[in-house]
């Protein structure tokens, strides 16, 4: 199996399916570079980085990984957001940081080094936390300007160095909407590559305060019943929904389908 990228653009069928190698030949696309990535039900699985000026046909088409939600099962789904972040890690590392050395790929481990400084550079992973912030039968949804109109959700945000996951509910939380929270308790995780997250998922109590809000990072944000609910991003592919949706149901709504 091949996941093929075109900057973070997967190359799959017109009706969203990973092509098969053969339709990647027969249209004649050329990695600029390859890596393994393991294997999927007793398949190979490698990554190719195209080149930024490949165009599609014989059939296929560049899709952003969102778009494919769907299309391609689950698990295939995770294979190609594992794909885009290791062809991003191993493009933008090339050269060495320090000496601009060229690197060179490890044989033991997933890494690249500088065989000047001997300094190994790994794939990155930016842990974020994402969190369902509860008072009583209410739970506090936000609008960031980026979201389609009329959308709202959870909370969330980058963990910062030297700050625990569990400290930056409360930060962030606070930050966005002047909202302090206690009981911080642990929900579930989720990879993320867009464009190299992992989404350590919360649930959290209100303790204090009163909503405020930027205006810039978060456009809205308010209190809402379990019967009262605004539009939400629909679907069950992303731990914001498996948050709403555990919501919902401890306070007897089932969530859409």
């Amino acid at each position: 199996m091949v996941f093929a990228f075109r900057g973070r653009d997967l190359l799959v069928t017109e009706d969203g399916a990973l092509p098969d190698v053969s339709q990647i030949d027969e249209a004649g696309f050329e990695a600029v570079r390859r890596q393994y990535l393991g294997s999927l039900d007793g398949r190979h699985c490698f990554s190719a980085e195209l080149e930024t000026a490949a165009q599609p046909g014989g059939g296929l088409r560049f899709a952003n990984l969102h778009m494919l939600y769907g299309s391609l099962d689950e698990a295939t789904h995770a294979v190609a957001g594992r794909a885009v972040q290791i062809v991003d890690w191993d493009r933008t590392h090339q050269f060495c940081g320090a000496c601009g050395e060229k690197t060179v790929v490890s044989e033991i481990d997933r890494s690249r080094s500088c065989p000047d400084c001997q300094f190994p550079m790994y794939p990155r992973l930016s842990p974020a936390m994402i969190v369902s912030v509860e008072r009583d039968d209410e739970i506090l949804l936000a609008r960031s300007p980026h979201f389609p109109e009329g959308i709202m959700s959870v909370l969330a945000g980058f963990v910062e160095p030297g700050e625990s996951a569990e400290d930056a509910v409360k930060r962030e939380v606070y930050e966005e909407t002047k909202i302090l929270v206690d009981n911080v308790q642990y929900f579930s995780s989720q990879a993320w590559p867009f464009p190299n997250s992992l989404m350590l998922g919360f649930r959290a109590d209100y303790q204090d305060g009163e909503i405020e809000i930027d205006g810039e990072e978060i456009v809205a944000a308010e209190w809402f019943r379990a019967k009262d609910m605004p539009n939400f991003f629909p679907g069950r592919v992303s731990i914001s929904q498996w948050l709403i949706h555990d919501f919902l149901k401890r306070n007897g709504i089932d969530p859409p389908s």
